[in-house]
Parts: C-alpha cells; sequence; structure tokens
C-alpha cells in the first residue's frame, strides 16, 4: 500500500513507479501517480512568485551548470555521460519526470527504417509539464549509419593514396539499445543536463575511417622541397579535384550524385569550392526533372 502523508490541507499519496516494458531489454516507459496537484516540478530553490518559464529557467540552468565530472567517462578523447547516470541526476532535480521510447506504429518496434538511409530512434521526456523529444540514427563505432542489410563504402586513404573499402555490418537489436540510450541522454541535454557536452557536435564530424597522418606527410613533403629546391621556382598549380569537376558535370540523376559525394566525401568536407559544385549540380538535376 502506499504511504500517505499529510502536510497542512494537502494530503497527497507518495510517488509510485510503474515500469511498464516497452520492448524486452531496451528501456523503460516510467509513470508517476499523483492524487493530488503539487506545487512545483523542480527541487530547485524557486523565488516566490516566479512564471513558470523562470522557474524552468532557473531549472534548466541549474542542470546545466550541474558538476558531472565524476559521472563523465572519456573514449577516444572524447566525453559521455552514460544513460543510467544521465537519468539519475535528472531525477536529482526532477523526481517526476518520465520518458518514452517512441515505438513504430505500423512494426510496433522502437525504430524506424529508411532502407536507404538507415534506421532512426525516438525518445520523449517529460518534466514540469513540458516534453522535448529527440532522435538518432543507429551508427556504429565509426560513426556509419546503419541499415538492416550490411553495406560498402570507399574512403580515401591519405598516406597510401588510394581508395580503400569498408564494410558497416547489419544493424542489430543491441545496436539499437545503444542507440535508444544515447538518444535519452542527449534527450535529457535539451533540458540542460550535460548540455556541453553536445556542443560543437553539429559541425563537421571526423570519423575514425578518417583518420590519417596528413600533419605527418605534410611534414614529409615540406623536408623534401627544402633538400631538392635549389632556387626559387614558381610551381605550376595543379588541379587535384579536376576528375570531380568532371564527374559532377557528367552524373544524370541525384542518385549518381549522392553516390558520387559518399565516394569523395572526405576531399568534399575540405574543399567549400567543390561542396558548392555538388549543390549547384543538384539544383540543376531537380530543375531539369
Amino acid at each position: 500500500m502506499p504511504a500517505l502523508t499529510l502536510t497542512g490541507d494537502n494530503i497527497y499519496t507518495s510517488a509510485t513507479q510503474l515500469y511498464q516494458c516497452v520492448i524486452p531489454c531496451f528501456s523503460f516507459h516510467n509513470t508517476i501517480i499523483h492524487t493530488k496537484k503539487e506545487t512545483t516540478m523542480c527541487k530547485i530553490q524557486i523565488p516566490e512568485g516566479a512564471t513558470l518559464d523562470e522557474r524552468r529557467s532557473i531549472c534548466f540552468d541549474a542542470l546545466y551548470k550541474m558538476n558531472l565530472g565524476d559521472k563523465v567517462e572519456k573514449k577516444d578523447n572524447l566525453s559521455y555521460l552514460s544513460w543510467s547516470n544521465a537519468w539519475k541526476a535528472f531525477k536529482e532535480v526532477y523526481p517526476s519526470a518520465t520518458y518514452r521510447v517512441i515505438s513504430n506504429p505500423d512494426t510496433k518496434l522502437p525504430y524506424f527504417v529508411d532502407p536507404n538511409v538507415g534506421i532512426m530512434v525516438f525518445t520523449e521526456v517529460t518534466a514540469d509539464e513540458l516534453t522535448q523529444s529527440m532522435f538518432l540514427p543507429v551508427m556504429n563505432s565509426s560513426n556509419r549509419a546503419m541499415k538492416l542489410q550490411p553495406y560498402s563504402y570507399k574512403v580515401w586513404n591519405k598516406q597510401s593514396r588510394q581508395y580503400e573499402e569498408r564494410t558497416v555490418e547489419a544493424a542489430t537489436m543491441f545496436d539499437v539499445n545503444k542507440s535508444i540510450q544515447r538518444c535519452l541522454t542527449k534527450n535529457l541535454a535539451l533540458f540542460g543536463l550535460g548540455l556541453c557536452l553536445f556542443q560543437g557536435e553539429d559541425f563537421p564530424e571526423t570519423t575514425a575511417d578518417d583518420a590519417t597522418t596528413e600533419t605527418a606527410e605534410t611534414k614529409k613533403i615540406t623536408t623534401r622541397r627544402a633538400k631538392t629546391v635549389a632556387a626559387p621556382t614558381t610551381p605550376q598549380p595543379v588541379d587535384r579535384f579536376a576528375s570531380i569537376r568532371n564527374a559532377i558535370s557528367s552524373v544524370t540523376n541525384t542518385d549518381a550524385l549522392l553516390d558520387l559525394y559518399f565516394q569523395h566525401q572526405p576531399e568534399v568536407e575540405g574543399n567549400p569550392e567543390i561542396k558548392k559544385l555538388f549543390t549547384e549540380r543538384k539544383l540543376q538535376l531537380k530543375q531539369a526533372a
């Protein structure tokens, strides 16, 4: 039986958590039942008379500034906050908060699939009468989108100066589960918790596939020039992207253009001019269609 607490004129039933399993081994939908309306949803000292927006702003600031130093883990020079530590810290501020994993209404599974681009998961977090949603693609350790079937792609190796073929394995339930947990952590960041860990992630990422020794290679080239050049000369400009330019102008549909982009993605991301050519060609093909 739930314990009853009497405080003045307020009589309420203490929080009772009901765990409704959404998908076995994935996550739980936490629901908290209240028999009396609470005066506040945030366990942070709120000035008397504060508006709803002011209260949420104060709680956001408190979550953003929360010391998570002992909970943050390091991996490959990146900082990670596990979903369990994130949820525990969040509940310390919002004890009545709930989260939900969004399931595909057609399959009843906690992920959505597009055969062409990959798999996406979604979560929702509700706190202080505010619901925030978040999404995350299912990715492998190289931050490559995973699909239901394995597929291969090519990357440019700057050391060997040739293309290498890599394979992305088919996604498993384990991969989906990890993505849901990461999505929940990212969802909590919308309320301020650990938001600083995600700052900068909207900039182009350097994946494990793109790791090269470009700096060392550049140093070697510079050293060779210093030894072999006897007198100042004017080097002839060489267009390293001539083949890509020609290929862009020769494609006849957007699918072929997209394939070409992925084949040369490392070079494209580092060259705004070539990236612009892809964009312009895409617009031309769409207009022609």
